[in-house]
Parts: structure tokens; sequence; C-alpha cells
């Protein structure tokens, strides 16, 4: 299973499910987009940590998601991009609509993503 958590392009993984990756699942400090450790890193912040436009979260997603559709691993998608990132559930869940089987969500997600998406609690 692939930890997939907001991060910033710095890799800076200082706080919230970030923080976790680095401690617990091994995200590699410095790497902020793409797969590290057991995780995957999908920017949700630039690189001082400041807000980027919800235009730049959706090109990552679907980089994610480009990578997520080619494997055969399950990943563990936390509410990347809500909290720190700063934006809502209403504006970034709908961007997984598409989302491989192998996608796991939030069970926050669901009343986005509907019961046909497969969900494994919450972070």
């Amino acid at each position: 299973m692939i930890f997939v958590f907001g991060s910033n392009k710095s890799g800076i993984h200082g706080a919230g499910a970030a923080k976790h990756a680095h401690k617990n699942l091994g995200a590699v400090w410095g790497v902020g987009e793409g797969l590290t450790g057991e995780c995957y890193a999908l920017p949700t912040k630039g690189k001082n940590i400041e807000f980027i436009p919800l235009t730049e979260v959706r090109e990552a997603i679907d980089r994610f998601l480009q990578v997520a559709t080619h494997t055969d691993e399950d990943y563990q998608v936390t509410q990347v991009g809500c909290g720190l990132g700063g934006f809502t559930s209403e504006q970034i869940a709908p961007f997984f609509r598409d989302a491989p089987d192998n996608c796991l969500f939030d069970e926050a997600w669901r009343e986005f993503l509907g019961d046909d998406k497969r969900y494994w609690g919450t972070f």
C-alpha cells in the first residue's frame, strides 16, 4: 500500500500527513512529487510553502493518476490539499472521480466520490 499525501514542491515534510509519511513511511526530505519511500508525494503547495493555484494541484493529481493507472500497487489517498493546502474537499475530491480501482480514499470523501470507490478510513 502506497500512502499518498499532500506535499510542497520543496519536499519539506514538516507537518500533517507529510510529517507522518517522512517519520514513518520513508518519504525522503527534498522529494516534493512522486514516489518516495512507501509513499507518493502530491504537491499542493509551492517551493516556498506558498499556496498554488488549483489548476497546478489538478495537474499534479493527473500525473499521480497516470502513475496509479499503470501499477498494481494500491494507493491510500489522504485528503490531499485540504487543511494545510488551503483547499476544500469540494474542490479537490472531484479530481479523483476517474481514479482507478487501486486508489482507496479517505472516508470523508465518500460524499463527493460516491459508493463506487474504495475507502480506507480517515487520517
